[in-house]
């Protein structure tokens, strides 16, 4: 019987009287070896002679079940037609002999999927969002979608992008947390797979302004280590699972993907920086991890044999209002870091409406503006919490990527907004 192989030629080679194709089809990261001989098809073998590198074919035939092609699998075709020619020369090398530039690769995102790693590396980002969805899924997490043009921002300040809506001033949603707060008062666990938007001036490997995350909030809790169990359960499965899964692709990429070693340790604040002032490192009492902070706590952490571990109980005075206090500096919060880089924070919220009106006045916040948020906790709003997981900085590390950028289909950073 016909199969039917649809993509694109990556490479094409003339021997003597035989024409080999490289063929790169559907999803698959193992390209198809279509084998044309001038003795057994010689229309097919014309065809194949003429056709240039990038274009779109379609070819009928049968796989060869013990091919002796070392790139791919072997195909013997009956038919070849060439759907669709290049106008230009591809602005990469498709067989990767040629290094691309960086900028280069971001720039043609869309056309370096037609190689094998390029094709790897988002098997594996989809792959890790399928598992994340089936883990809350099977913890009976409802699946929920928020606004993305918002009235108040969840974190504020200079952060937010600003609009025009109809006359009124918008923003772009840096998180759903108020929202998926908001559905505490009514449904006891939601998540959603969101992008975020912030209107940050970083120009770091790791931040971009367009991001995505998996975003969870659960009511009726204990305390915060009730959220922290459920994400660790979660990281811990989808690494699992992509290492599971993903073999072929993880080799492609040259990854060894190792699980983190559980119980995932819990150090305070207080203790993260004794450990890095012990390193030479002094932060003040009172102010966030630096970006180098984060990566010298990662190291101190490696060689104690964990590459994730939470950091709790930070300064209340540095987290957003609807962050629960614990005493009277500190709060109910934590990040999660992954070898030297936060890639969630979450924590308990505050679900006492008094109590919450007075942190935004502390924080210099109008409750006025926050009525709509404010309103869901007048009516039985349950003990809740939750986090935002960043997909691409649990990506990044997992493969061992060096930019953020790397593990994102199109980037939206300082300097591009196309394509």
């Amino acid at each position: 019987m016909s199969t039917e192989v649809k993509g694109w030629v990556n490479a094409r080679r003339i021997v003597g009287g035989i024409v080999f194709l490289e063929v790169i089809p559907s999803v698959s990261i193992k390209p198809v070896t279509v084998v044309i001989k001038k003795s057994e098809n010689p229309e097919a073998w014309k065809i194949a002679k003429r056709i240039k590198v990038g274009s779109a074919v379609r070819v009928y035939g049968e796989y060869v079940l013990e091919g002796k092609s070392k790139r791919g699998i072997e195909f013997i075709p009956s038919c070849i037609e060439v759907l669709s020619t290049p106008r230009d020369a591809l602005p990469y090398d498709p067989l990767g002999k040629t290094p691309v530039l960086f900028d280069t690769k971001i720039k043609y995102r869309y056309l370096m999927l037609r190689t094998p790693k390029e094709r790897a590396l988002f098997r594996i980002r989809a792959t890790l969002l399928k598992y994340a969805r089936r883990f809350l899924e099977e913890k009976g997490f409802l699946e929920v979608q928020t606004p993305k043009i918002v009235g108040a921002g969840a974190e504020g300040g200079a952060t937010l992008f600003k609009l025009d809506y109809f006359g009124r001033q918008a923003f772009l949603a840096q998180s759903p947390q108020l929202y998926k707060q908001m559905l505490m008062s009514s449904l006891t666990g939601v998540y959603e797979i969101t992008p975020y938007f912030r209107a940050e001036q970083h120009h770091t490997t790791r931040h971009l302004n367009e991001s995505w995350g998996i975003d969870v909030e659960m009511g009726f809790i204990e305390g915060m280590e009730d959220v922290m169990k459920v994400l660790e359960e979660l990281v811990i499965y989808v690494i699992k699972n992509v290492r599971n899964e993903c073999s072929e692709e993880l080799e492609q990429l040259g990854v060894d993907l190792t699980v983190p070693r559980t119980p995932v340790p819990r150090i305070s604040y207080e203790e993260a920086l004794n450990l890095l002032e012990k390193e030479g490192c002094q932060v003040k009492w009172g102010l966030d991890l630096s970006d180098r902070d984060e990566k010298k706590l990662g190291e101190i952490m490696l060689e104690k044999g964990y590459e994730l571990y939470f950091i709790t109980n930070y300064p209340w005075a540095i987290k957003p209002f609807y962050v629960m206090r614990e005493g009277a500096e500190l709060s109910r919060s934590f990040d999660l870091d992954y070898r030297g880089i936060e890639i969630c924070s979450g924590g308990q919220r505050e679900h006492r409406y008094d109590r919450l009106i007075e942190n935004m006045k502390v924080k210099g916040l109008n409750p006025e503006d926050f009525n709509f948020y404010l309103d869901a906790f007048k009516y039985g709003m349950p003990p809740h919490g939750g986090f935002g997981l960043g997909v691409e900085r649990l990506l990044m590390k997992m493969l061992r990527a060096e930019n953020i950028r790397e593990v994102i289909l199109f980037v939206r950073d300082i300097h591009r907004l196309v394509p």
